[in-house]
Order: C-alpha cells, then structure tokens, then sequence
C-alpha cells in the first residue's frame, strides 16, 4: 500500500512496545525448548533493532528537550537489557537461569515502556509537548529499522555496546 502514511516515531516505538509484549507473553505460555529459543531469539532481534534506532535517532532528538534524568535514565534501561540479551543470546533453554533471565528482561522492558509511555510525564509525552517532528523522525526510524532488520537476520546479532556500563565489558 504505497500510499499508506508511515507510523510517525511515537506510534512506531508504541507499537514496537505491543508486539514485544506480546512476544513475551508467548514466550511465558510456551511448553517446548524449540519454540521458547524461537521466541527468545525474536524478543532479543525486536529489542535490539528497537533499542538501536532510539539510540541512533529519537533519544538525540529528545536532548534538551525531554527531562535529562529521564533520558539518561532510559540509556542506562537500554545497556543493562544488552546485557541480559547478551546472556539470552548465548545460553539456551536448557540453561539453570534462562527462562529467569527472560523474565527478568521482561520485567525490566515493561518498567521502561512506562516511563516513556506515561501520559503527562513520560519521555513521548514530553517530546510531543517540545514540538519534535514525530513523522521526520518516524520515518528515519522507519528506514533505519529495515536495514537492521536485514542486516541482523543476514550476520546475527551484533556484539552489544553498552556506553553507560564502563565498569562492564560484553562479549
């Protein structure tokens, strides 16, 4: 649908937000080893390619803008998740704390949708309330997402950076 009007940044982090969520949730109902690394291996794509382009585009479009505690804040959310991603990524199912790690990266997923989604403080809210460009910014989000998309699924997973974390190194 060539003249359907791309998801302007807000909606697309949003719905980026609902479908890991989702995941999640089918990742907590799921019995077998196979479909639980499936799902694992999805959240971590979905959270790493999310992560990424707030990284890359919205957090530096909200400085100065949006409360500097909160996005700080959120950077911080962002390299303690590469962490426990990291951990997911190379265990499986049939590792002692998987499934707890899971549960924890969900755990710490939906502390930081709340903080960026909360109505009148929340980092969306603030920005919208700054004037940002949601649909410029959509849209370079948009494409940057396509291309980690794709990348990703050719290479795997790149080695996670976590700028706020100096007294850590990742694998």
């Amino acid at each position: 649908m060539p003249n359907e009007k791309p998801l302007d940044a807000v909606a697309l982090l949003k719905a980026d937000h609902r479908k890991v969520e989702d995941l999640f949730a089918k990742f907590e109902a799921a019995k077998a080893d196979g479909k639980k690394r499936a799902l694992a291996e999805q959240i971590c794509m979905e959270l790493t390619v999310h992560a990424k382009i707030e990284e890359d585009v919205f957090y530096p479009a909200c400085e100065g803008a949006v409360e500097e505690d909160l996005l700080k804040e959120a950077y911080v959310e962002h390299d303690s998740a590469k962490v426990l991603i990291a951990e997911i990524e190379a265990g499986g199912p049939d590792d002692e704390f998987y499934d707890a790690k899971v549960k924890v990266l969900s755990e710490m997923i939906e502390h930081h949708v709340k903080e960026e989604e909360q109505r009148a403080e929340g980092m969306f809210a603030q920005a919208r309330k700054a004037g940002l460009d949601m649909d410029a910014l959509g849209e370079r989000m948009a494409a940057e997402k396509q291309e980690l998309i794709a990348s990703y699924k050719s290479s795997g997973l790149p080695r996670p950076e976590a700028a706020t974390l100096t007294g850590t190194t990742l694998a």
